[in-house]
């Protein structure tokens, strides 16, 4: 029996031991974390406020891709572009029937007044006139959605599909990042939000580029990390600066809080 109770507090014990060690591990992080903070630097992310793959909404062949891998556009900058042909003889068509539906519909008016046809007919005539402009608005978007424009000022960060490949509706063709909208993302600790506001200025040194950059937060986050005690945080760089990409990393300094 001793021999029985000596052997459940060794693995009590081994049990314990391991615990301490991962209890040991975290309080390294914390002091480690700590002695960062007390040097004055977080570290820090550039993060784009856009990264958006870009899909098909409608079927047909590409007909343009001018833009590769890393091509910079601007905003409204034609992106890709379809064989639009088909479409197009398709709304000339409905074109074609909303306006003879819309003569009918006049001529019954007319006609109506002068008591030669009945209301029935009058309230068909119109019906078929609403069908027939509806069908035309649906072939004008169509046609529209047969030129993909950027929605934004960026980089393509990847191309997934080939000029004259035929796609289906859905299809993923390229994805985007936006360049220019970008935020510096960091975690600080909750105290800090003793003073840490809005408008907050810093300075921000991208390793990448070995360069110093002016910000100002932008948002604190809505909720405190319960085991961490930190809390997220947005800055934006003042000025745009086309060296700067999504990616980038470095160390945030807080003037007059260091």
């Amino acid at each position: 029996m001793k021999a029985w109770r000596l052997a459940t507090l060794v693995v009590i014990a081994a049990v314990w031991c391991s615990h301490c060690g991962q209890l040991m591990a975290a309080a390294g992080v914390a002091s480690s974390a700590a002695a960062t903070v007390d040097n004055g630097r977080i570290r820090a992310q550039l993060m784009s406020q856009h990264d958006v793959m870009i899909s098909s909404e409608v079927e047909g062949k590409i007909a343009q891709l001018p833009l590769k891998e890393g091509d910079a556009f601007k905003r409204g900058q034609l992106l890709v572009g379809f064989d639009c042909d088909l479409y197009a003889a398709q709304l000339r068509k409905a074109q074609a029937a909303a306006d003879s539906a819309a003569k009918v519909y006049a001529v019954n008016e007319k006609l109506s007044a002068l008591h030669s046809v009945g209301e029935l007919d009058v309230a068909r005539a119109d019906a078929e006139a609403k069908e027939a402009d509806a069908e035309g608005a649906y072939m004008s978007l169509m046609v529209s959605r047969c030129q993909v424009k950027a929605p934004f000022s960026g980089r393509v960060s990847k191309r997934v599909v080939s000029q004259y490949e035929y796609v289906q509706v859905g299809k993923p063709l390229l994805q985007i990042v936006d360049t220019e909208d970008l935020e510096v993302k960091l975690i600080v600790p909750s105290r800090w939000l003793r003073w840490l506001r809005v408008g907050t200025p810093l300075r921000v040194h991208i390793d990448d580029l070995d360069t110093d950059y002016a910000a100002g937060i932008v948002r604190v986050g809505a909720r405190v990390d319960p085991v961490s005690q930190t809390v997220e945080v947005s800055a934006r760089i003042k000025g745009h600066h086309a060296e700067l990409l999504p990616g980038m990393s470095g160390w945030v300094r807080f003037p007059g809080h260091e």
